[in-house]
């Protein structure tokens, strides 16, 4: 399989003729752990749905793999930024996640299915709430099953878009142990507008505001961050300071 995961040349998209992403090229390779990081407005969701192929760009390749977008669809999980879901049908934990599975009408289910579903579960610790309607849980424990429906599936590449929303401090230290783990195995996004938090835990960042001030290592990246957000930036990086001093 091609080492590059995510590869974007040239890539403009409109909304009303006003420009949401100009001129965006951008590699990420396999097993990559990037952030990509902006203001909100700035184009960062319209950009994970660009890789998704549920949006097109005006002008540009995307490529996923060597494949255009929607041919990949099955290598890739992805976790929105607001999950909807109607409350009052009647669906508990376990079926919410095991749909991640799902492989067409007609084709149900099989152990190795029920297995990833137990897996995905244990590793958001939600298990013990399996059978309990979805309805009947909290913000921050819908957001996990979300995340457990989205890794179900073992994709080669996982796009989250602020999947720390809903989630407790203490929830979110775990789910970091649980990506650092996962990159082994797949391709990590992770959209998020927390420079500081994030900064400690991905390998790379992107620096997008419509148009891409910076992507490459975190610790390259201050520089970039303070032309993105137009004042000084202090980045804790893998436990290293890195500030900007410039007057702001």
């Amino acid at each position: 399989m091609n080492s590059k995961a995510i590869e974007l040349k040239n890539v403009n998209i409109k909304f009303n003729l006003n420009p949401v992403l100009k001129d965006i090229n951008l590699t990420i390779e396999e097993n990559d752990f990037m952030a990509i990081i902006g203001p909100n407005g700035g184009g960062k969701s319209t950009l994970l749905k660009i890789i998704l192929g549920i949006l097109k760009p005006d002008s540009g390749e995307v490529l996923i793999f060597g494949k255009k977008p929607e041919d990949a669809r099955q290598l890739m999980g992805y976790l929105p930024q607001k999950v909807s879901f109607d409350h009052d049908f009647p669906i508990d934990v376990f079926h919410t996640v095991l749909s991640g599975r799902y492989r067409g009408l007609f084709k149900g289910h099989t152990k190795d299915d029920e297995i990833a579903v137990i897996k995905a579960l244990k590793d958001m610790n939600m298990f013990d709430l399996k059978d309990r309607q979805i309805s009947r849980l909290s913000g921050g424990q819908i957001q996990r099953v979300f995340i457990a429906r989205a890794i179900v599936r073992e994709p080669k590449i996982l796009l989250m878009d602020e999947p720390m929303a809903s989630i407790d401090p203490e929830m979110q230290n775990s789910f970091y142990s649980l990506l650092s783990r996962l990159k082994n195995k797949m391709t990590i996004i992770l959209v998020s507008h927390d420079v500081g938090t994030v900064s400690t835990q991905v390998d790379k960042i992107a620096c997008l505001n419509s148009t891409l001030y910076f992507h490459g290592p975190v610790e390259d990246a201050a520089e970039g961050l303070e032309e993105l957000y137009k004042c000084p930036i202090e980045m804790i990086t893998h436990g290293f300071p890195h500030r900007v001093l410039k007057d702001h």
